[in-house]
């Protein structure tokens, strides 16, 4: 993506900040997620995320039956994303490439065959993040897809060590149009 955008430039963005939600059906940390994002500079924004998540997951309970539980998982998020212009006339397209942090919380009322609770715990991961922005001409919106495959450093028990399907779309209220 880096050397894509090297006849990109990046100039200034065509608002100051936005708040909304953010999407990602694919994701267990962060289904759902409120998202405030405000640039820095004029290539650069920083994107926070509070959101949940809902983990589907089966275990064997000491039978040849496996049973289902959905942990309830609070999540925070930061990430910082530099970016590019795509000319597109009338303008308002940009693609990003940066990275972040997750941290969650692993909440479940499930328990294993010997009455232990499941998936409990704290949680922590790094992801690199890419993906496009677009602020909508002519009315305060800007929409956006992203990449977010996720390297967890620490994880509540049985969580993978990668996560390499989360893709999100928000959509943002903005404000400070330039």
């Amino acid at each position: 993506m880096f050397f894509a955008g090297i006849g990109f430039s990046a100039l200034a963005q065509p608002y100051q900040k936005g708040i909304g939600l953010r999407i990602s059906p694919g994701s267990y940390y962060d289904i759902a997620a409120a998202s405030y994002k405000f640039f820095i500079s004029d290539p650069g924004a920083i994107e926070l995320n509070l959101g949940f998540g809902l983990k589907s997951y089966y275990y064997y309970n000491g039978t040849l039956n496996s049973s289902h539980a959905k942990p309830f998982a609070p999540s925070v998020s930061a990430s910082y994303q530099h970016h590019f212009e795509i000319p597109v006339r009338g303008g308002g397209l940009y693609w990003f490439i940066g990275g972040g942090l997750v941290g969650y919380s692993a909440i479940s009322s499930a328990t294993d065959a010997d009455g232990h609770k499941i998936y409990e715990g704290f949680g922590f991961g790094l992801f690199p993040t890419g993906g496009v922005d677009f602020k909508i001409p002519r009315i305060p919106l800007a929409v956006s897809a992203d990449y977010r495959p996720t390297f967890f450093v620490t994880a509540p028990n049985y969580y993978d060590g990668f996560y390499g399907t989360n893709f999100g779309v928000s959509a943002r209220y903005t404000i400070g149009e330039r």
